[in-house]
């Protein structure tokens, strides 16, 4: 016997109660960080950056959506933390362009760690044949949101692996991956 699939609308608003979910679960371990919480402004603003390294303020403020001189100010913020540099745009003296500091690639690759570690054991209580449909779906999942983001990383596991972590740096990559978007 057929079933028919449920209509897109009921699968969003149960997809929309998860990731609030999500968010509960995921605020349990940002307690627990060396550092203490990063903001949900900030931890927004870090991974945009890490999307796109070298972004300039006007094109983060697009991405987050915000007003060029509020996400100024959370530049500044995150410099004075230690989390993002500033450097002179090779193209345009009027610009800057935002890096990660290595300090910000460890936040989020803790941040990735205790998330993967809090989904591990919700996980565990599922059946095998649940795990394998949600691998599956779940995967299908990231990849339409990685294109209505219009990134081929989204969750910017490809920007830790790579060596490129700025100018002049010499640092790489954390090396973390997660299995959701962080």
């Amino acid at each position: 016997m057929h079933q028919d699939p449920p209509p897109p609308e009921k699968v969003a608003e149960t997809a929309a109660a998860l990731a609030e979910l999500l968010d509960a679960l995921h605020g349990r371990g940002m307690e627990s960080l060396p550092g203490g919480p990063v903001p949900p402004s900030q931890l927004r603003a870090l991974r945009a950056i890490e999307r796109s390294e070298g972004i300039n303020l006007r094109a983060l403020a697009e991405a987050l959506g915000t007003r060029p001189p509020a996400t100024s100010r959370l530049c500044d913020r995150m410099e004075a933390d230690g989390l993002v540099r500033r450097t002179p745009s090779a193209s345009s003296r009027r610009e800057v362009e935002l890096w990660l500091s290595p300090r910000a690639r460890r936040v989020l690759a803790e941040i990735r760690s205790a998330r993967v570690r809090e989904l591990q054991e919700v996980m565990q209580t599922l059946p095998p044949d649940s795990l394998a449909g949600l691998s599956t779906h779940l995967g299908s999942l990231q990849a339409a949101i990685e294109q209505r983001l219009g990134s081929s990383s989204a969750t910017g596991s490809e920007t830790e692996e790579s060596d490129a972590a700025g100018p002049g740096t010499g640092e790489s990559g954390a090396g973390e991956q997660e299995s959701s978007a962080a």
